[in-house]
């Protein structure tokens, strides 16, 4: 066996250059790149690594340089989301606080099920020199540090205390990251001794190394019984998910769709599963879903779940089903979402696959013609109320479902518009006419502010046209990765919607009775102890964001503002680089109210009369809400 004496820092890149993913007739590298930050954690060994390979083999392992560790692990997760989970990117941080700023990105990616490979330096294996610079100590336990924080956020997680362990450790992390099941975060701690240490690798590990995407497929007689369920049932609804998408199973579904009618209402992962003007498809569901969706499933006396976990957000906090006979089909690749909810008909297989043979299955099945027709009219009235939304009314500040829609009428059908905390990813999944499967790529597991920028980033490094919409509160967590993208060259289009605070917040503080405090940016009122009644704070961000070398259009309050938007947006897609284009909105004119409802519980006791009567209200709903979604054995018959 042929052996190389390296470190495992450059065992650890160069392994990595070497896997492939494999699904069906798709080909690619795992790990196409790496981004890091460097400091005295890893850049002696994963720094040097990529440095030395860099000058030998330019195309081995590329390099990018990021302004945050947060941001750098973003901006992986999108570019896994764009690649349907079959690639993603490593990241390497130094120790202690380096490390540590990746922690909000990998419990991104692990609640969304998506692939990040972390790297994060750890303190001294031989622990020589402890406590060397940014360690945490603890008194009652030698062996942590603060990377046993990851172990709770990730899929994998390992620390490679001797580099003898480097070999079983890489391919589990891979065995994971290319897992449809398992994905999610995976980290491995590379103590900062441990790096720089030789180790003899045998030339079998470096070469090329395939990983297949497993496609499960159903046994045979629980799809019969799955077909026999769903052509006795009278007004069944789809809720597809996000495995729609990573399974690749928008044709699929398009296909089953067409030919049984049963409506589709989609969450916000399952987005891109039908196009919006598909006829089955009823737009989005739950506590920010349409009247359509919403309505039919409360009466709606089976439920065919593919790709979905069945947050509170899908499920209106378990109020949107309100028939006594539903039951539930949960088709899911992970048996923990296939059995979510007390389902007796959890079917773990592939979603493609599944819908595949169910078509096959229920050639000669459609819904009543007049559940047919009752899906057509809650349609046709949802979108009748959105287009009357969508009017421009000129005002100096419009409302954020006008921006929407100005931005939607300059966009082309394969953008990608992106989004993650706030009121924008309400508004976006009720409004929103995506028009091709990967056209939206709203986070909404973790729903993490600062997310979305350098989401944007790796959508463009993914080959698509991102157009990122972002508060101006989103926008301050994290806007450093603009830098980035001007530095890189990389086209991202960011329209950044101004309203003085949190208006996400704002509102739902505003339905629980708190009267929208703290979620203004205002000067502190000195008599009133509160930043509630000073002054709006003067904050340019349109400056700030051209002091980080971006192009900047800045929208004028002006009559014309969502003409001017329309006008901004197309200039922006005709330029080679990236832009910002800022625009004031007014905080205070909603979107169409969808009918559905979240669970926040409201405080039972207070002083305050805009809470008490938020607290009758909220008795009132949550009568609604059910403890338990499945039926048992009853789902079955």
């Amino acid at each position: 066996m042929a052996l190389r004496k390296m470190t495992v820092g450059q065992a650890v890149v160069e392994f990595l250059a070497h896997q492939y993913t494999v699904d069906g007739g798709y080909r690619e590298r795992t790990i196409p790149g790496i981004f890091g930050i460097f400091g005295h954690g890893n850049v002696a060994g994963i720094g040097q690594a990529l440095k030395q390979f860099s000058v030998d083999s330019p195309t081995l392992m590329p390099y990018y340089q990021a302004r945050n560790e947060q941001a750098m692990v973003h901006e992986s997760t999108a570019f896994a989301r764009m690649k349907r989970r079959r690639a993603t990117f490593a990241c390497t941080a130094s120790v202690g606080p380096g490390a540590t700023n990746m922690l909000t990105g990998a419990a991104v990616a692990t609640t969304n099920r998506l692939p990040v490979l972390l790297l994060p330096s750890d303190t001294f294996a031989n622990r020589a020199s402890d406590p060397v610079l940014q360690q945490l100590e603890a008194p009652h336990d030698a062996s942590l540090s603060v990377n046993d924080a990851f172990k709770p956020l990730s899929r994998y997680f390992d620390r490679i205390q001797r580099p003898e362990q480097l070999f079983a450790s890489l391919l589990g992390a891979m065995r994971v990251l290319t897992d449809p099941v398992e994905t999610g975060a995976v980290t491995i701690a590379l103590p900062e001794d441990v790096q720089a240490e030789v180790i003899e690798v045998p030339e079998e590990f470096l070469a090329d190394r395939e990983w297949h995407i497993r496609r499960p497929r159903a046994e045979a007689a629980l799809l019969k019984e799955v077909a026999r369920v769903i052509s006795s049932a009278q007004q069944p609804l789809i809720v597809a998910g996000g495995g729609v998408i990573y399974s690749d199973a928008h044709q699929a579904l398009q296909d089953f769709a067409a030919l049984t009618k049963i409506p589709v209402a989609t969450s916000q992962a399952g987005m891109g599963s039908l196009n919006w003007d598909h006829p089955q498809n009823l737009g989005a569901i739950g506590v920010t879903g349409t009247t359509a969706a919403n309505r039919l499933a409360m009466e709606a006396d089976l439920v065919i779940g593919i790709g979905t976990r069945y947050s509170d957000f899908t499920t209106s906090s378990r109020s949107a089903f309100q028939n006594e006979k539903v039951r539930f089909v949960n088709i899911n690749i992970a048996s923990f979402d296939a059995f979510k909810h007390g389902s007796a008909l959890p079917v773990v297989a592939d979603a493609r696959e599944t819908l595949t043979e169910l078509t096959s299955l229920l050639s000669s099945f459609q819904v009543s013609a007049e559940y047919a027709a009752r899906v057509t009219k809650e349609k046709r009235e949802w979108d009748a109320v959105v287009d009357s939304a969508f009017i421009d009314q000129k005002r100096a500040l419009p409302s954020q479902t006008e921006i929407i829609h100005a931005v939607q009428s300059a966009s082309d059908a394969t953008d990608t518009v992106i989004c993650a905390a706030g009121s924008l990813p309400g508004d976006l999944h009720k409004l929103w006419r995506v028009r091709s499967p990967l056209g939206y790529h709203v986070e909404y597991a973790f729903s993490c502010m600062g997310y979305e920028i350098a989401a944007g980033l790796g959508v463009a490094r993914a080959g698509g046209m991102p157009i990122v919409m972002v508060g101006d509160g989103s926008y301050l967590m994290m806007h450093t990765e603009i830098v980035s993208a001007v530095a890189e060259g990389l086209k991202v289009i960011f329209v950044l919607i101004q309203n003085h605070g949190f208006a996400s917040i704002g509102h739902l503080s505003e339905d629980t009775g708190s009267q929208r405090f703290g979620t203004k940016y205002r000067f502190h009122d000195a008599r009133g102890n509160n930043f509630e009644s000073g002054k709006k704070l003067p904050v340019d961000l349109a400056a700030n964001a051209a002091t980080l070398g971006i192009d900047v259009i800045s929208i004028q309050e002006s009559a014309s503002a969502i003409a001017d938007l329309q006008a901004a947006i197309t200039k922006a897609k005709a330029s080679k680089v990236a832009t910002l284009i800022h625009i004031n909105s007014d905080p205070l004119l909603y979107s169409p109210s969808g009918e559905g409802w979240w669970d926040v519980p409201i405080a039972s006791v207070s002083t305050l009369s805009s809470t008490q009567e938020a607290f009758k209200k909220y008795q009132q709903e949550i009568k609604r809400q059910r403890s338990l979604l499945g039926n048992g054995e009853k789902d079955k018959r």
